[in-house]
């Protein structure tokens, strides 16, 4: 009896011991692995996710995660105000989103500009897509145009007042990747010295050049014409609160207002037809091909605008349609992900949308550790972000090709139909103001919009009646219409943007664990 005692008192120390080692041991590996750092190390166990930029996306995501208790890290190569002429107008759906993330106060104090819809002029006759806000009680549910620098810097401002938003300057070089799981990144910080970021997650949002997209992505880009922009001083746009689009040969032309005495004027220009700059051509250009399209209320202030080329700016306008490669430990979102054609201004809304979208699907997840369980998870982003995405992408890729100068008849044909049913108003204009204006995001409707454009533009050749040639010009539009959508759409994904909900990932459910593990 006693020996069987003896034997049990000493299985259950030398159990006791084992046990405290194995804890001990769990415990230090832990600590090492969240708090040890080497020379350019960041330590991983001081951050949750990092985020690669700091533009519209990058600071309206590190504020949202940072406000919701994550420990942000934000790499950026240049935390100075950026003077660029993309970005400077955000629809009414993209306010909605800045007031879903508690970021509405960004628009203050940066001389921002109401914008109440768009005016289109063809031949002496106008057509208005007026944004349908009275649904809205909230009056300052409008869209806005502003200097895109001012407002980003709004929102740095904002996301570096959040205590657990920690900001590095530096140019990320890569991503850390072990065994296809992205780990953290590879940066060199403004003194040149070589550094090393950890975490669970990576974030990369570092705008339309990005350099690290291509192994989160497939990306191919295409550049189907130029933004030659200026501004033009102490004169207003033809239509208070609209912006305007000249359809004219051989450039569209735009105008909006960018502060109460600044507005800005954007020629599309196709990419084979580019003048350059410094040799004076581009000014030529403008003062030869574009200066006797322009309102005679405007031409003098056009002209003062173009006299020093040092003025003048040229942007791409670049199109990349999404196509995720999901990679556990890193996500693209904004530009760096997807691009539509600027025509419309709605790059900022999508990004904004997309910011809380990402933001609410992580919400419900406490531990990040597990990247293959977690990037399975975000898989549903991709779809969840559709509704909007789409509808943005298809308007904006689809009106540049119709509204830009058409080349051949039949996408003259097509601009004259477009015109014309603008042109009709109520329900015709007002619902594509609606889509356009990222406040009603409904591809299904979009598509019968275009359809219904289409057959509206083919009954009118058919007038005064149906002749054999008649038929057959209406027969080509139907063709022309059916030829320019269908690519877009199929592009951004049949299923994914007209029947989401038989997609899998927009089923998926947070990935719930121990967070001790």
């Amino acid at each position: 009896m006693a020996y069987q005692y003896i034997v049990g008192v000493g299985v259950v120390l030398i159990a006791a011991v084992l046990g405290f080692v194995f804890l001990y041991y769990n415990s230090f590996r832990r600590l090492k692995k969240t708090t040890r750092t080497g020379p350019g190390e960041v330590a991983s166990g001081t951050t949750d996710i990092i985020i690669v930029g700091y533009g519209v996306a990058g600071a309206a995501l590190a504020f949202a995660l940072g406000k919701d208790g994550r420990r942000v890290l934000v790499i950026e190569r240049d935390f100075n105000e950026i003077d660029r002429i993309a970005g400077e107008g955000l629809l009414p759906g993209g306010y909605r989103k800045l007031l879903e993330l508690g970021l509405e106060d960004c628009v203050n104090e940066i001389d921002a500009q109401e914008v109440h819809g768009y005016v289109l002029y063809k031949d002496g006759k106008e057509a208005r897509l007026t944004f349908p806000l009275q649904k809205y009680d909230q009056s300052h549910v409008v869209g806005r145009t502003f200097h895109n620098g001012r407002f980003v810097q709004r929102l740095r401002e904002k996301a570096a007042s959040v205590h657990n938003v920690s900001l590095e300057q530096g140019t990320v070089t890569s991503l850390l990747e072990e065994n296809g799981t992205v780990k953290g990144v590879h940066y060199k910080n403004k003194s040149g010295h070589e550094l090393t970021a950890y975490a669970p997650l990576t974030i990369v949002c570092d705008g339309s050049f990005s350099t690290l997209r291509r192994s989160l992505c497939e990306p191919k880009v295409d550049i189907p014409s130029y933004f030659v922009g200026f501004i033009l001083k102490n004169c207003e746009p033809p239509l208070a609160n609209f912006a305007a689009f000249m359809l004219e040969e051989p450039s569209l032309i735009l105008f909006y207002s960018i502060s109460s005495n600044e507005l800005r004027c954007l020629v599309d220009v196709p990419c084979r037809n580019v003048p350059s700059v410094s040799e004076d051509a581009m000014t030529l250009y403008l003062k030869t091909q574009v200066a006797p399209k322009v309102p005679l209320e405007l031409y003098t202030a056009y002209m003062s605008g173009i006299e020093n080329w040092k003025n003048i700016k040229i942007m791409q306008n670049r199109i990349m349609h999404a196509a995720p490669n999901p990679t556990p430990g890193a996500i693209l979102i904004g530009d760096s992900f997807n691009m539509r054609h600027p025509v419309t201004g709605g790059g900022m809304t999508v990004a904004l949308s997309d910011v809380v979208v990402l933001r609410d699907l992580l919400r419900p997840l406490h531990n990040l550790h597990d990247a293959y369980a977690v990037c399975k998870y975000l898989e549903s982003f991709y779809t969840l972000r559709k509704p909007m995405a789409s509808t943005i992408n298809t308007l904006a890729n689809t009106l540049h090709k119709v509204l830009s100068a058409p080349s051949d008849p039949a996408m003259e044909a097509m601009q004259e139909a477009c015109f014309g049913y603008l042109r009709l108003g109520r329900v015709f204009s007002d619902g594509l103001a609606a889509l356009i204006s990222g406040l009603y995001p409904r591809p299904l409707s979009l598509a019968l919009h275009f359809f219904a454009m289409a057959v509206y533009g083919a009954g009118r050749l058919f007038l005064p009646f149906p002749s054999p040639k008649r038929m057959w010009s209406g027969a080509k539009l139907i063709l022309v219409a059916v030829g320019t959508l269908f690519p877009i759409i199929k592009s951004e994904g049949i299923r994914e943007m007209f029947f989401p909900q038989t997609v899998p990932a927009y089923y998926r459910t947070p990935p719930f664990w121990n967070e001790d593990i």
